[in-house]
């Protein structure tokens, strides 16, 4: 028992200690085209009978995980609004009523939008649901999360910078093998903004198809990118954001956020906050404002894991968008560090990057001018690798910054599996020639209840349940 104590120590240590070893990967893959696939193939398939439902996703509904919102697209007639849903596959016990509106853009006209919020759920349940009518309606499921508590497990998957293409087929499909009960997004989604006039939406609508196959099942949290933005003077489109913003509804208001595009959620042990790196956020605008309210409404009593979502890198030693966080980075990372977040996934460089636990909050007060090693501080994920078109970004900085743990010029997707209130396992696993390949693992310790003091707290058991979780491969 002691040994495995000893082993385990050596590799808590580890994420948070700032070695000089990091690891530069030299996998070169033999990547897919980066092109969109066609649009008659079969992965943008429209559903068959007349005005069936597409394009259908869920995301969280409210603050604490009991309600999901479900959205959908008619494409010839509003039809109904209605959802059906129950605990048995057929029967369908309840119902409730959305909303349907469509939009131009440029001289596109969308279909028929509907957006239908499920409240009252019970937790740990798994619900089907209906949607559409006659023959021409549509069945699915969602699992419900475990209740808020602090030893509540639960896996999330991390993806960003999907895209269209076969390199996304593949990040895709490897994460719904992963297991993961819900996807953290970081950004970037259908690369619409790509093309021109009317095949802007027609990108938009052939996303939401291609995503259905995982996004009508799980929920996905979303969080904004550039390529949603979509600023197009020449087209007379100049609101930000619009094609995103009609699409995928966030529950901002239980969070009282002033914007869907930042927000909060908890689930499970996890209380997950997404920032929006292309609206204001310097002192005294609403972002700012509302994160460091939200901060302080955080309990660690009972969601231990706090993370943060947001496009746009803090750290990055990619010669793409190098530096383009920083200036979130001197308004955020002091925060981030005085409340112990414990991990901020970004996406935007289209390559993987894993850095130690540093921060570089000190300069300002003739401290060192570059990152130091900070046990307060979070580990920072970049993960935008999801396959989209505009391809990987293969030049990394030399040398290696000491900050930087691991990296590599790949696709993928992650996955954050939170055990209990002190430990959670994640991996990066590389879509390796259309296979899923573990690449970057590391157990992740609590921020908060790895305090000693706190550690104190603790039953014995709760050490014994995560030993006796551990793989072998990272304890021997």
């Amino acid at each position: 028992m002691l040994v495995r104590l000893l082993l385990l120590s050596s590799v808590l240590l580890s994420c948070i200690s700032n070695g000089s070893g990091g690891v530069t990967s030299g996998f070169v893959r033999n990547e897919f085209p980066s092109v969109d696939i066609p649009l008659d193939n079969e992965v943008f398939a429209v559903p068959k009978g007349y005005n069936a439902p597409q394009q259908v996703h869920i995301t969280q509904g409210d603050y604490d995980g009991k309600a999901v919102i479900i959205t959908w697209v008619t494409a010839d007639e509003p039809w109904s609004n209605k959802v059906s849903y129950g605990l048995s596959e057929g029967k369908y016990e309840y119902t409730a009523e959305g909303t349907v509106h469509n939009y131009t853009f440029y001289n596109y006209t969308s279909g028929y939008i509907h957006h239908c919020l499920i409240d009252g759920l019970q937790y740990s349940t798994k619900y089907y649901y209906e949607i559409g009518d006659g023959d021409s309606s549509r069945t699915f499921w969602f699992q419900t999360p475990p209740p808020i508590d602090p030893d509540s497990p639960y896996k999330f998957g991390i993806i960003g910078d999907l895209g269209q293409t076969y390199n996304s087929l593949s990040t895709i499909e490897h994460c719904m093998q992963s297991g993961a009960e819900a996807i953290l997004f970081v950004g970037d989604l259908s690369y619409a903004d790509r093309y021109e006039y009317h095949d802007v939406g027609v990108r938009w609508d052939s996303w939401g198809r291609f995503n259905e196959r995982s996004s009508a099942y799980h929920p996905w949290m979303w969080s904004a990118g550039n390529h949603e933005i979509e600023y197009f003077p020449y087209m007379g489109e100049v609101t930000p954001f619009r094609n995103y913003l009609q699409r995928y509804p966030t529950p901002y208001l239980a969070s009282e956020s002033s914007s869907p595009l930042w927000y909060a959620v908890r689930r499970a042990s996890a209380h997950i906050i997404v920032l929006s790196s292309y609206s204001p956020f310097v002192k005294y605008t609403p972002q700012w404002e509302w994160l460091q309210q939200e901060l302080k409404r955080v309990d660690r009593e009972k969601t231990p894991w706090l993370i943060v979502l947001v496009h746009s890198p803090l750290y990055n030693s990619n010669d793409a968008h190098f530096m383009e966080g920083e200036s979130m980075r001197v308004v955020f990372e002091s925060w981030f560090c005085n409340y112990k977040v414990d991990v901020v996934f970004a996406g935007h460089v289209h390559a993987y990057e894993r850095s130690y636990r540093i921060s570089n909050t000190r300069y300002v007060s003739s401290g060192p001018a570059y990152p130091v090693p900070d046990k307060s501080a979070p580990v920072y994920i970049t993960i935008g690798d999801g396959g989209n078109q505009e391809g990987l970004a293969l030049r990394f900085r030399d040398p290696q910054p000491d900050y930087s743990a691991f990296r590599e010029a790949s696709y993928g997707h992650a996955t954050l599996d939170i055990k209990n209130r002190t430990h959670a396992f994640y991996h990066w696993n590389r879509n390796d020639d259309g296979k899923r390949t573990p690449t970057d693992e590391f157990v992740l310790h609590n921020q908060y209840w790895g305090m000693n003091r706190r550690r104190r707290k603790l039953k014995k058991n709760h050490l014994n349940s995560v030993l006796s979780s551990l793989p072998l491969s990272l304890i021997f």
